[in-house]
């Protein structure tokens, strides 16, 4: 087993129906998982979509899909995207691979719009490798000049880490992996992404609903 199914599950209330779930320590043998996704995962640039351009992402990534044809990057992504759904009641298509190579890789405070539901998701990210910090803020903060860009919580999730966020987190708060600046000594950090949206609500109006993530190959 990869997984450390009886781990405990720390939930963090953020009020209104969003929150998050902490579970330290999942993924017992992170070390070599990271290794082999590092190593091994064919890494390519990335692009977001900004308003009317594209714009390149300070991180490379990498996706799996059901039916692309391609095999798992690593036994352990099977079962935890196995015990996720079972545990949340919800299916994925796929996950998202992200290497932060350095402290200059990084992304801003966000929400991902580009699900367009955002009254009720399901967003499971599982980190390897270097702890960096990982933060929310509630949108209430998106424009103020507080230190730390008005972050609330820094979960900071180590190697073999889990944090799950749902309800109303995409609708209510935002997230980041801030940028460390060239100066840090911050290793290199993986993460896997899970994401499900359930249809209620009011759709976002935003940019187009494909156009926000694109990834090309070479770079």
């Amino acid at each position: 087993m990869w997984v450390d199914r009886e781990a405990a599950i720390e939930r963090l209330e953020l009020g209104d129906g969003a929150w998050v779930d902490v579970v330290r320590g999942w993924v017992p043998d992170a070390d070599e998982v990271y290794e082999h996704l590092r190593d091994d995962v064919a890494w390519q640039t990335s692009q977001l979509f900004r308003y009317d351009h594209y714009v390149e992402e300070k991180r490379v990534g990498s996706w799996w899909g059901r039916g692309k044809g391609t095999p798992l990057p690593h036994p352990a992504l099977a079962e935890a995207t196995r015990v996720l759904q079972h545990r949340y009641g919800v299916t994925f298509d796929g996950f998202a691979l992200l290497h932060y190579r350095s402290g200059t890789d990084g992304q801003a405070f966000h929400r991902d719009t580009d699900m367009k539901y955002l009254e009720d998701t399901v967003i499971a990210v599982l980190t390897f490798g270097a702890t960096r910090p990982w933060q929310l803020r509630p949108r209430s903060a998106k424009h103020t000049d507080l230190p730390g860009k008005g972050a609330t919580h820094d979960l900071q999730p180590a190697s073999g880490d889990l944090l799950v966020m749902g309800g109303r987190s995409q609708a209510d708060w935002e997230h980041s992996v801030p940028y460390l600046g060239p100066q840090s000594t911050v290793g290199p950090r993986v993460s896997i992404q899970w994401r499900f949206a359930r249809p209620v609500g009011r759709p976002f109006q935003g940019s187009s609903y494909r156009a926000p993530l694109h990834y090309r190959r070479g770079g």
